[in-house]
């Protein structure tokens, strides 16, 4: 049986949750009221299979928390939202978590997100696939070019990429030709005006 926590302040929406989980998914449903109370579980109960936190509760500070928990647990983290806002949605997902998941998902459609950040893969709702492609990545950068864009829109020179990134400074040149034709960026100021409305920096 797959072993799962799930943190969030709301009492009724928290064992509502936990609730479908359980009878639904047959999962093995640990429960806590804040992230540190999470954080808590995870040391004493750990390991779990997959770590469900909801964004707005006590101690989350924003997505600092996201990377507070991936870090003990060790195991795919994902967040839950109430109100599910696009930006949010999309920071979320940037910053590595297996998942966004709005409070508003039915239960199968929940228990099958579950499932599916199970076997490794990242979920995202559908009515933020098409924006999250759009917004984030519009012109399919590599992980790479995009390292290199957040480097210059930071101010840094092509050597301060290169040692950030311990790579040859030749590299990010390449990098930064590349991403800049995907981008149609005039010169450096123009990229690093792109990323901004990427979302990137």
């Amino acid at each position: 049986m797959k072993k799962l926590l799930l943190a969030d302040d709301h009492d009724l929406v928290r064992e509502t949750i936990a609730e479908f989980l359980r009878g639904q998914g047959k999962f093995d449903v640990y429960v806590a009221n804040s992230l540190d109370t999470a954080l808590d579980i995870c040391d004493a109960q750990g390991p779990f299979d997959l770590v469900l936190l909801d964004f707005m509760m006590p101690g989350m500070d924003a997505l600092s928390g996201l990377a507070r928990m991936k870090a003990r647990a060790r195991c795919p983290v994902a967040i839950l939202s109430g109100t599910a806002p696009p930006d949010v949605a999309r920071r979320t997902l940037r910053s590595g978590a297996a998942g966004f998941l709005p409070k508003t998902l039915d239960p199968q459609a929940l228990v099958s997100a579950v499932r599916y950040m199970l076997l490794g893969e990242i979920y995202k709702p559908m009515e933020f696939l098409s924006l999250e492609d759009s917004i984030i990545n519009p012109v399919n950068l590599t992980p790479r070019e995009t390292d290199v864009l957040v480097g210059i829109s930071e101010g840094k020179s092509n050597k301060e990429i290169a040692r950030d990134l311990d790579i040859q400074e030749v590299t990010v040149k390449l990098h930064l030709k590349t991403m800049s034709r995907k981008l149609n960026a005039k010169n450096r100021t123009h990229a690093a005006m792109l990323a901004r409305d990427m979302g990137l920096a």
